[in-house]
């Protein structure tokens, strides 16, 4: 009796099974996509500044420093380092940029790099895969050694680095993201100080 009431009670079960798969039911409607609204109310309750977020790579950030004023309405100070940002090298034309012999002692090879680009642009340009995380001079993963003996900045232009001290740049060190060649040089990629 047992085995005929356990076979009848998994025959049914069976059946129920299949009979509600094969059953039509109502279609489930999908809810419309109400992510642009969520991020609209959030924008809404974020009260408006403005000061910018200095240098932040969130989705909205800034990407202006801190205190930055916008073309037109420098004054004091602000002209002076506004008229010093102006003289970046990479805005020299480049049919008029000088090129020096670089040699990129690590990856074997000596490339010829205009004065309006970079060492890391440059080795980049190469297809080498060299060390780089801001591309601001504000770390030192694209660090490297001019191995030619003396003060780095005689042999590059570091437009914008913040990371290195003299010390540092009298030991030949640089920072390959934000370093223009102003001379023949040797580097020696992946050297920090």
């Amino acid at each position: 009796m047992v085995e005929t009431l356990g076979i009848a009670v998994g025959a049914f079960l069976t059946l129920a099974v299949v009979a509600l798969h094969f059953a039509r039911g109502t279609e489930y409607a999908t809810p419309d996509d109400i992510s642009q609204e969520v991020l609209e109310r959030r924008a809404e309750s974020v009260p408006e500044t403005d000061f910018p977020e200095p240098m932040n790579r969130s989705i909205g950030g800034g990407g202006v420093a801190a205190g930055a004023v916008a073309e037109g309405e420098a004054e004091g100070e602000l002209a002076e380092a506004e008229a010093e940002v102006d003289d970046d090298p990479a805005a020299i034309p480049d049919d008029e940029a000088e090129v020096f012999e670089v040699e990129y002692v690590k990856e074997g090879s000596t490339i010829e790099v205009k004065e309006n680009t970079t060492l890391l642009e440059a080795g980049e340009e190469q297809d080498w895969d060299l060390p780089y995380a801001c591309r601001e001079g504000q770390c030192v993963s694209c660090a490297g050694h001019i191995t030619n003996g003396g003060n780095s900045e005689d042999y590059v232009e570091h437009h914008t680095q913040s990371m290195l001290g003299e010390a540092e740049l009298d030991d030949g060190y640089t920072l390959t993201c934000v370093a223009y060649p102003v001379a023949d040089l040797s580097l020696e990629t992946r050297e920090t100080p």
